[in-house]
C-alpha cells in the first residue's frame, strides 16, 4: 500500500513538473531547500498561527458574504438571518467574529518575540517593516469588518473613529464626510466598507504576507540565539553549501507546525462552542443591539485588540493631540531596526535593562488596553493612562540609550540549544 501512495504521489508531481517546471524550484526553495535554524522554540510558531487564521478568516468570509446585504436597513437583520435560518450560519459567523480576535491576539505575541529576539535587526529590517504593513492593514481591515454587523457599538463606533480625522486643521470636516459618503454612517458607509473589508484589503493583505515570507527566505529566519547560522564544514556537512545549524523546513518543521496547530484550533473550538463572546471581550454585548443613531450605549468604546491606542487617545485632553499620539504610538513601530543600538540581537545575551524595558512595554500595552476598555470616566485612571502612555514612548525613544549602555554576554559562534 505504501508503495503504491509513493508511486502515485511520485507520478503526479511529475506530471505537474512537466507542465509547469517552474513550480518545482519554487517549492524546493521555500519548503524542502529552505534551512531553518535547529533551535526554534514555541515562540516561532505563532507566525504559521497567524497564517491559519488567515486562512479561516477568508474562508468564512466567502460564505458569509452569500448571505450579508451592505444595507443600513438590511445588514443586522441579515446577520440575524445567518445566525437562525442558514444551516450552520452560526458557526462560520462565530468562526470569523472568534478568528479576528485570535488573528490579533497572534500576531501581537508575533511581534513581541520580534522584539526579544531581534528579528528586526540587520539584515531582517526589510521584514520587519512589511510585517508592520501587514499589521496596519489588518488593522483597518478588522475595523471595516467590524462595523459591518450594523449593531449599537459598530454604529457608533465607527462615528467615533471616523469622526477623529475631523481633528485635521482644513480639511477634517470635507474629509470625515468623504470617508462615511453622507453626515453620519449610512448605506453608502456600509457599502464602501463592505467593499474594501472583502475585496481591496484581503488582496493587499495576501500580497504583503507574501512580501514578508519571501523577504525572510532570502535572509533566512532568525533564531533565540540570534546568531546567523553557519555554513560549510564546521558544521560536520559532507556539503559546504547547507547551514551547519539548520534543517530543511519540510518535513522537520511542518510536522511540528502541524501538532501546534492542532492543538491551537482544539483551543478556538473551545472558544467558539462554549464562550463565542468571550464575556463582552470578542463580541460586544451592545452590538447584538440593532444601530439607532438615536440611542448612544452607555459607553463607547472599540474591541480589545485597539483598546491601547484608544486610551492613549481618550487621555490625552486635546484631541487633535490625541489622534497624533495614537498614530504615532503605531509609527513608531516601524523605527524599532534603527533605534536599537545594541552589539547583539537576542535578549539572551543582554542585560537585565533590556529585560526590564521588555517587561515595562508589555506592562504599559496591557494596561492602556484595560483602560482603553473602560468607561474612561474616573480621573485617577486617566493621569495613570497619561504615565503609561509616557512610559510607552520612552521605551522607543531612549531605545538608542538603554541598549547602548547595556550589559552583553558574549555570543557564541554558533546556535546553542537544538529544541
Amino acid at each position: 500500500m505504501a508503495n503504491i501512495f509513493t508511486r502515485t504521489a511520485d507520478g503526479m508531481m511529475n506530471w505537474v513538473n512537466e507542465r509547469a517546471p517552474a513550480m518545482m524550484p519554487v517549492y524546493r526553495k521555500h519548503m524542502t531547500e529552505y534551512y531553518a535554524p535547529k533551535n526554534f522554540n514555541i515562540w516561532y510558531i505563532f507566525g504559521v498561527l497567524s497564517i491559519v487564521v488567515l486562512v479561516n478568516q477568508i474562508l468564512t468570509g466567502i460564505f458569509l458574504t452569500m448571505h450579508f446585504k451592505p444595507s443600513a436597513a438590511e445588514a443586522f437583520s441579515s446577520v440575524e438571518y445567518i445566525m437562525r435560518d442558514v444551516e450552520w450560519g452560526w458557526l462560520i459567523r462565530y468562526m470569523h467574529s472568534t478568528g479576528a480576535s485570535l488573528f490579533f491576539i497572534v500576531v501581537y505575541i508575533h511581534m513581541f518575540r520580534g522584539l526579544m529576539y531581534g528579528s528586526y535587526r540587520k539584515p531582517r529590517e526589510l521584514v520587519w517593516i512589511l510585517g508592520m504593513l501587514i499589521y496596519l492593514v489588518l488593522m483597518a481591515e478588522a475595523f471595516m469588518g467590524y462595523v459591518l454587523p450594523w449593531g449599537q457599538m459598530s454604529f457608533w463606533g465607527a462615528k467615533v473613529i471616523i469622526s477623529l480625522f475631523g481633528a485635521i486643521p482644513y480639511i477634517g470636516s470635507s474629509l470625515t464626510e468623504w470617508i462615511m459618503g453622507d453626515y453620519l454612517p449610512s448605506d453608502a458607509t456600509l457599502n464602501r466598507f463592505f467593499a474594501l473589508h472583502v475585496i481591496a484589503m484581503p488582496l493587499v493583505l495576501l500580497l504583503l504576507v507574501v512580501l514578508h515570507i519571501g523577504a525572510l527566505h532570502e535572509v533566512g529566519s532568525n533564531n533565540p540565539d540570534g546568531v546567523e547560522i553557519k555554513k560549510g564544514p564546521k558544521g560536520n556537512r559532507w556539503d559546504a553549501l547547507k547551514p551547519a545549524d539548520g534543517i530543511p523546513f519540510h518535513p522537520y518543521y511542518t510536522v511540528k507546525d502541524f501538532f501546534y496547530v492542532c492543538g491551537f484550533l482544539i483551543l478556538a473550538a473551545f472558544i467558539i462552542f462554549y464562550a463565542p463572546a468571550f464575556k463582552g471581550w470578542f463580541l460586544e454585548h451592545d452590538n447584538f443591539t440593532e444601530a439607532n443613531r438615536l440611542v448612544t450605549p452607555e459607553h463607547i468604546k472599540p474591541v480589545w485588540y485597539y483598546t491601547p491606542y484608544y486610551a492613549m487617545l481618550r487621555v490625552v485632553p486635546h484631541k487633535l493631540s490625541g489622534v497624533l499620539v495614537m498614530f504615532a504610538a503605531i509609527a513608531i513601530l516601524f523605527l524599532v531596526p534603527w533605534l536599537d543600538r545594541s552589539k547583539v540581537h537576542s535578549h539572551r545575551y543582554r542585560g537585565w535593562l533590556t529585560k526590564v524595558m521588555l517587561a515595562l512595554l508589555a506592562v504599559c500595552f496591557v494596561w492602556l488596553g484595560k483602560i482603553g476598555a473602560g468607561p474612561g470616566t474616573d480621573p485617577t485612571e486617566t493621569w495613570i493612562g497619561r504615565g503609561l502612555t509616557v512610559l510607552y514612548f520612552l521605551f522607543f525613544l531612549t531605545m538608542p540609550i538603554w541598549t547602548s549602555i547595556d550589559k552583553t554576554k558574549p555570543v557564541p559562534e554558533r546556535v546553542t540549544t537544538h529544541d
